[in-house]
């Protein structure tokens, strides 16, 4: 027997981790800087860590009561009711669960080229097809409403990224509102906000809840993520937060237990350390302002925890950082072969790779 015909179906390919490298280049983990996949330099909150160890032992247990109660904290965070929270297995199990409580077999939805690649894999999966809108290097790569629009051909879900990686532009709540108001009664405009702490514009769940002289919005969804700021990528968790007349699709399109115990319990704690985010956003800010002024190659201004780097040939450039211990992001992957994709690492770690990546700049 075969499998379906998977031929249009892009593979995710995720950056290398540091062991991965180290092995093919025979160095020791250690001594690599690892600024390819926009993680928390700075680890998770020490609080998380701690709530981890203690949920060590409750892991026979269904983490009914865990998920309720992160769940209750995430809603209480936004002023939401606690339906409104979709939790998930990373924020890609939330794209999940947005096309199988929207996309009947056949439906489009528009994504950003350059953009993230699982927006299209997960309309693929559930018999959806894509459609694309460009962001544009000699417009900045610009988002804005004009543009989206144009592209716009009746899909039931359009997808903004804000900040967007990997160029790290941010789009305007008038923006996400005139797109939203340009599209069809079943269309859901889906702003996704995996690095929304970095940025200094205002999160789109505004637009949902009707606040700040906002009007309430029913056609308009926000995706977040405990992978960056809060330094959880490798339990896997996120959330969507939908409009309240369809929330209750939660319970029939959800996978049973959508989040495990020590990823909630690990989560709830994390929330509750603003200063460990607080921190990690100071650090991000100062790498960014550090990389655009010592690094010797245009940099595109960013609102996330990485920044976009012209640098001619990404892929020698990635490969000769490698080779000399600092791991950046080859963008080739992004249609974009001329740049490279720096995360912001701590100090030290940002240094060195400024250092290095001049040295090859230079020969």
């Amino acid at each position: 027997m075969q499998t379906r015909d998977l031929s249009a179906h892009a593979v995710y390919r995720a950056g290398e981790g540091a062991e991965e490298v180290a092995r093919e280049l025979g160095l020791d983990p250690d001594d690599l800087v690892k600024l390819s996949s926009n993680e928390n330099p700075h680890g998770p909150s020490p609080k998380a860590i701690e709530a981890i160890r203690e949920a060590a032992s409750e892991v026979h247990v269904y983490p009914k009561s865990a998920h309720t109660d992160l769940v209750a904290a995430i809603a209480a965070e936004w002023e939401l009711d606690p339906a409104q929270t979709w939790l998930a297995n990373g924020g890609d199990g939330a794209l999940d669960y947005l096309s199988r409580a929207l996309l009947d077999p056949g439906d489009r939805v528009l994504v950003p080229e350059p953009g993230f690649a699982y927006y299209g894999m997960s309309a693929r999966y559930h018999h959806g097809k894509v459609g694309t809108y460009s962001l544009r290097a000699e417009d900045g790569f610009a988002q804005d409403a004009d543009r989206v629009l144009d592209a716009y051909d009746g899909e039931r879900i359009v997808y903004l990224t804000s900040p967007h990686n990997p160029t790290g532009t941010v789009v305007d709540l008038a923006d996400v509102e005139r797109i939203a108001d340009g599209t069809d009664g079943d269309t859901l405009v889906v702003v996704d906000e995996a690095y929304g702490e970095f940025a200094e514009t205002p999160s789109a769940v505004r637009l949902i809840e009707g606040r700040d002289g906002w009007d309430a919005r029913e056609d308009v969804a926000v995706l977040r993520t405990f992978s960056k700021a809060h330094g959880l990528a490798g339990l896997r968790l996120g959330y969507a937060i939908v409009p309240e007349p369809w929330a209750d699709a939660y319970a029939r399109v959800n996978t049973p237990f959508a989040a495990n115990t020590v990823a909630c319990r690990a989560g709830l704690a994390a929330l509750d350390d603003r200063d460990h985010v607080e921190r990690t956003v100071e650090s991000a800010v100062w790498a960014r302002e550090y990389l655009d002024s010592e690094l010797d190659a245009r940099t595109h201004e960013s609102s996330g925890n990485f920044v976009l780097a012209d640098v001619g040939d990404a892929t020698a450039v990635a490969e000769a950082t490698q080779r000399r211990g600092v791991i950046v992001r080859d963008c080739t992957s992004f249609g974009l072969p001329d740049c490279i994709r720096l995360s912001c690492g701590t100090r030290e770690e940002t240094e060195r790779a400024v250092e290095v990546l001049n040295e090859v700049l230079v020969g």
